[in-house]
């Protein structure tokens, strides 16, 4: 029995549970999406993610979700949905008409066989959806081809930093309270909560972006995109990303910066499994040193120039504003801040030297002659 070693030195993983907030940041180009309607249809889609966010939930207590569209023109919220603006004066009545709730569509009543929180984000968040695609025009479809990606991860960003300020102003957990509404300070959330202050500095939320991409990386967008990337890295927020159709060769750029993980699904109808087994590894801190998240071989590092909005390899960077450009600008001007770019010789012709040849050494012969021995000289 002496020989049993009974010291406590084994790894002893914390008890509590770590707040984890996931913002789901959904592709919703109608153009993207009609390409994929023979292979993936939106309506399945949304049901395969919405299964992967109640895992997220169903994971622990402390996690909350949100959900996000990034449209052609704007992105919107679908959960939590966004408030009604405010009547301008308090005796004012909102008026509807008798047959306006007939044509409305009433949200999913809660199953017997479902969790009320589960059943509440899909009613709202299909709700959202509805509304969003009915007030889709024509114009706005013709005008655009792009989707506003950059919007979308601002408003996870801004999301992420209010849930932040709002669990240390109350000095509770705001992640197993209910979700505050877009555009709610964090005094009007906060009250009606008690919690002590001393909480506030112990809390600690693990958040997290995941990108559903079906559109192709814009040049247009670089910028935001970018802008919105290295504010997720200096916030420590890791993007992931799942690219079913296209090249997002900028998101999978976000991903390398961040940390996060890029997966581009080659079946889209397995999206699920995608979700499931390619980011189910950073749905909570405690499972990161059990499960592996896959990595990518290679990273497309191309830029898009300032000048013409194009994604290229090798191009012209202004010294002072790092601005990029495909090609010299009028001028040898700087487009963005104006400055003289120094090109110096660069695109000139080089001047060919001319190889010195070397003189070849002459052999002394046997009797001190440059000149060898030759044969026996021929008869005559």
């Amino acid at each position: 029995m002496n020989a049993v070693d009974a010291s406590d030195h084994y790894e002893i993983h914390s008890g509590e549970d770590t707040p984890s907030l996931l913002v789901v940041v959904i592709d919703t180009n109608p153009r993207a999406w009609a390409l994929l309607r023979d292979v993936l249809p939106i309506s399945k889609a949304i049901a395969n993610i919405l299964v992967f966010v109640n895992a997220h939930l169903a994971l622990s207590s402390s996690h909350s979700v949100a959900v996000i569209a990034a449209h052609t023109h704007r992105a919107v919220w679908l959960y939590p949905s966004p408030p009604k603006p405010p009547v301008r004066d308090a005796n004012d009545v909102e008026m509807t008409d008798a047959d306006a709730g007939k044509d409305k569509k009433q949200p999913a009543t809660s199953s017997a066989n479902k969790l009320p929180q589960f059943a509440h984000i899909e009613s709202t968040l299909l709700s959202s959806l509805h509304d969003l695609i009915q007030s889709t025009t024509k114009a706005e479809l013709a005008s655009t081809t792009t989707t506003l990606i950059s919007g979308g991860l601002s408003l996870a960003l801004a999301h992420i930093n209010k849930t932040k300020e709002l669990a240390m102003a109350t000095g509770i957990d705001a992640t197993k309270a209910e979700p505050a509404a877009p555009g709610v300070s964090a005094s009007t959330a906060g009250a009606g909560v008690n919690g002590g202050g001393g909480s506030a500095a112990r809390t600690v939320l693990h958040s997290r972006i995941l990108t559903v991409s079906v559109s192709d990386s814009s040049a247009d967008q670089y910028i935001p995109t970018m802008n919105a990337v290295f504010a997720a890295s200096s916030a420590g927020v890791p993007l992931d990303v799942l690219a079913l159709r296209g090249a997002a060769p900028f998101l999978q750029q976000g991903a390398f910066i961040t940390g996060g993980t890029y997966i581009a699904a080659t079946e889209p109808r397995g999206i699920l499994a995608y979700l499931m087994t390619g980011f189910a590894s950073t749905s909570g801190v405690g499972s990161q040193g059990l499960l592996l998240s896959p990595g990518s071989e290679s990273v497309d590092f191309r830029a898009a120039c300032f000048c013409h909005r194009r994604a290229v390899d090798t191009g012209y960077v202004c010294s002072v504003c790092l601005s990029i450009f495909c090609e010299v600008p009028s001028g040898a001007e700087c487009l963005t801040c104006g400055s003289k770019l120094a090109l110096g010789a660069y695109g000139h012709k080089p001047a060919v030297v001319p190889r010195v040849r070397k003189k070849k050494k002459r052999k002394v012969g046997v009797n001190g002659d440059s000149r060898e021995g030759t044969g026996t000289p021929r008869p005559t």
